[in-house]
C-alpha cells in the first residue's frame, strides 16, 4: 500500500537528531524522498544512511539555517540535484536559559542566536523553497512549543518563549498569504521531549523535569518519535482544508 507521502519530496532542518531525525525517518516511512539538512553535515549524513538502510530514499546536506545565501544555494541544488520540494519541515532550532535580568551582554547574545536559528532561520529557509511549494502546492509544516502560547513554569527562558511565540506568528500570517497558491501552512507544538538539545538540562535538574511532569496529564515526557503521527498527518493529503493552525503534542500540558 503507497504510504500517506508517496512521491513527494520533504525538507527537514535539523534533521541530524532528535525531533528532526525521527521526523524525516517517519517521512521516508511514508514513501517521502527525504532530504536530511542539518548544520552538522555528519548527523544529516547519518540520518540519510538509516533511512536508506530502511529501503527509503534519503540525502543529506550540511546547511546552516542562518546564512540566507546559503539556504538560497541549498534551494537550486536541492531542485538540480533531487528535484522539486513538495513538503517542507522547518526544525532547525537552539534554546539557552539566561535570565534577561542577569549579564546584559550574555542574554542579548543569548537573544541574537536564538532569534538568528528559530525565526530568521525559519524564513531562511522558507523563501529560499517558496517557489517550488507555490508551483507545487506544497506543505509547510513548522515546529513550535507549547512556548508558542505559555511562558512554562521554568525559568530563564524570555528569548526561546519570544522566538517560539513567533514561530506561531508567522505559520498563521504566512497560511493566510499563501492559501491563494494553495500552499497550506500549519506547525506541532511539542511539550517536553527527550532530545539532545535538553539532555544536559534534564541530567543536571531533574526538578525541572518534574515541573513538566506534574503538569501533563500523560504523566510522562515525551519522545521525538511523538512528534511524527502530527508531522506525518499535516504533510499529507488527509487534512486538506487544514491551514493556519497547530497540533499540540504536549502530553495535555495546555488543558490544566
Amino acid at each position: 500500500m503507497p504510504g500517506l507521502l508517496q512521491n513527494h519530496i520533504a525538507v527537514v532542518t535539523g534533521a541530524g537528531s532528535g525531533i528532526g531525525e525521527a521526523i524525516a525517518i517517519g517521512y521516508a516511512r511514508e514513501g517521502a524522498a527525504v532530504v536530511a539538512l542539518d548544520m552538522n553535515g555528519a548527523t544529516a549524513e547519518s540520518t540519510a544512511s538509516t533511512i536508506k538502510g530502511q529501503g527509503g530514499k534519503a540525502h543529506a546536506f550540511t546547511l546552516d539555517v542562518t546564512d540566507r545565501a546559503a539556504c538560497m544555494a541549498m534551494a537550486r541544488e536541492i531542485a538540480s540535484k533531487v528535484g522539486a520540494v513538495s513538503i517542507l519541515v522547518n526544525n532547525a532550532g537552539i534554546n539557552r536559559r539566561n535570565p534577561v535580568t542577569g549579564d546584559a551582554d550574555v542574554f542579548f547574545k543569548d537573544w541574537q542566536d536564538i532569534m538568528a536559528v528559530n525565526l530568521n532561520g525559519v524564513l531562511n529557509v522558507t523563501q529560499a523553497f517558496l517557489p517550488a511549494l507555490r508551483a507545487g502546492k506544497g506543505r509547510i509544516v513548522n515546529i513550535g512549543s507549547i512556548q508558542s502560547f505559555v511562558h512554562v513554569r521554568t525559568p530563564n527562558s524570555v528569548a526561546y518563549t519570544t522566538s517560539k511565540h513567533g514561530v506561531l506568528g508567522f505559520t498563521k500570517a504566512l497560511a493566510a498569504e499563501l492559501g491563494k497558491d494553495g500552499v497550506r501552512v500549519n506547525a506541532v507544538g511539542p511539550g517536553l521531549i527527550e532530545t539532545p538539545l535538553n539532555a544536559q538540562v534534564r541530567a543536571a535538574k531533574p526538578e525541572l523535569v518534574q515541573v513538566f511532569l506534574d503538569h501533563t496529564p500523560l504523566g510522562r515526557a515525551g519522545k521525538p518519535e511523538d512528534i511524527v503521527g502530527p508531522a506525518i498527518f499535516l504533510a499529507s493529503d488527509l487534512p486538506s482544508y487544514v491551514t493556519g493552525s497547530i497540533v499540540m503534542a504536549d502530553g495535555g500540558y495546555r488543558t490544566i
